[in-house]
């Protein structure tokens, strides 16, 4: 693909943003660059510069070599980057010496600024500037090599050449603060929506422990109402009793473990069935579920193993099924009824999750991944599915596809077998 070329196809986490953005802007400039010299080697050897058309197809040949580099390690972008912008440095300077002013190949001059500020920092970018300039301003006065410029041609060319770099200087840093305020403010989303997720969480955890726990006090209660009448409860009753207590107990303790391995910031790529992770979802839900008497319909498929990251993927179905919930109980569906299904396809799973709630309309379901929209009034934070999206899109690059009827909507989530 055109966009994993352009990024010699390594994956780039959130941290290594600005790596990535270099490693684009490397692989524009060698291939424009190979063609710049593919075109100056034909146009030379037309011209029956032989010289120049043997130096300019070398170039290309270690553009080859350059771009094999930045495919084999990503800790090759310094030295690639080293040999580019001396590559460009030394070939404008030879530009000055073998070319004569109407040629216009000068022009080549302006795109330094945007090389050595994009491929390098500003500290590292300077000395190669004062270098360019330097050796531009002493080609007519050096006694080893002619050159058709005058003084004043050249002066002229470097003095436009340092108001073209501070230009783009001032834009680069424009750009990056544009960058950073984005950055920030995904941030900002993500931990919104972190959050909103989390208060779903605890109100999960209210609903998921209710149950259990008036079992414990019910199995207290019935043993306490027996010694107040007088009687002696007999030891099978006791026994029957501490193993529901100590069953229910275990229950609870296991929920925890759930919430706290979902809570959890880890990155590690783990290995689990497709199933089970659909389990632990409907395990988070499953009190709702039994509240509003809403049906569920598990078809599974041929057991099949991820390698990927399950807590996103069970932050992101979440919020798929508790906004299906959402909906049923604010539709007041008769017989409401959420189906799961699990394709499995030659590299990836598609996890789909319909429910019977009317389906969504058109102006709305172009606008459901869209930040702080929401159809839930106050009642919503418009979050859970744009970072749903996010997640889906950075961390697995897929996506969530949606489609709605008359009778419902159905959420459709491409998880890869294997992440890297």
């Amino acid at each position: 693909m055109i966009k994993n070329f352009f990024t010699s196809n390594w994956e780039f986490s959130e941290a290594e943003r600005e790596l990535r953005s270099k490693f684009q802007m490397m692989n524009i400039g060698i291939v424009l660059s190979s063609i710049a010299v593919l075109y100056g080697t034909v146009l030379n050897i037309i011209k029956e510069h032989y010289y120049l058309s043997a130096f300019e197809f070398s170039l290309f040949l270690s553009n080859i070599v350059l771009w094999y580099l930045l495919r084999k390690n990503k800790s090759f972008y310094d030295i690639v980057s080293i040999v580019v912008t001396s590559q460009f440095t030394f070939l404008l300077i030879v530009l000055i010496y073998v070319s004569k002013p109407e040629d216009m190949k000068t022009t080549w001059f302006f795109t330094y600024p945007i090389i050595i500020l994009y491929f390098k920092n500003e500290r590292n970018a300077v000395p190669w500037f004062l270098f360019l300039i330097m050796m531009i301003l002493i080609a007519p006065l050096q006694p080893f090599f002619h050159t058709d410029f005058t003084f004043f041609q050249l002066f002229y060319l470097a003095f436009v050449l340092s108001i073209v770099s501070i230009i783009v200087y001032f834009y680069k840093i424009k750009m990056d603060e544009a960058a950073q305020l984005i950055h920030q403010q995904e941030k900002m989303i993500a931990l919104q929506s972190r959050q909103a997720v989390m208060g779903e969480m605890i109100s999960m955890i209210a609903h998921q422990w209710r149950q259990p726990l008036s079992t414990v006090t019910l199995q207290i209660s019935n043993l306490e109402v027996k010694k107040l009448l007088g009687e002696s409860p007999q030891p099978k009753e006791y026994d029957a009793a501490l193993q529901k207590i100590s069953d229910t107990v275990v229950y609870l303790s296991e929920t925890i473990d759930d919430f706290q391995t979902y809570f959890r910031p880890n990155k590690e790529v783990t290995t689990i069935a497709a199933d089970e992770l659909l389990q632990r979802v409907i395990g988070f839900v499953e009190p709702r579920l039994h509240k509003y008497a809403i049906s569920l319909e598990f078809k599974k498929s041929e057991p099949v193993v991820l390698a990927t990251y399950a807590n996103e993927i069970v932050q992101v179905l979440l919020n798929i099924m508790n906004n299906a919930i959402d909906e049923l109980i604010a539709r007041k569906v008769k017989k409401p009824k959420i189906t799961l299904e699990i394709i499995q396809k030659i590299q990836s799973v598609f996890i789909r999750i319909s429910d019977n709630a009317g389906g969504i309309s058109t102006e709305n379901i172009a606008a459901i991944f869209e930040p702080y929209f929401s159809t839930k009034g106050k009642n919503g934070t418009g979050l859970g599915l744009y970072m749903s999206q996010m997640i889906m899109q950075k961390q697995f690059h897929t996506k969530i596809e949606v489609s709605s009827s008359k009778e419902g909507a159905t959420f459709s989530v491409e998880v890869p077998l294997r992440l890297a």
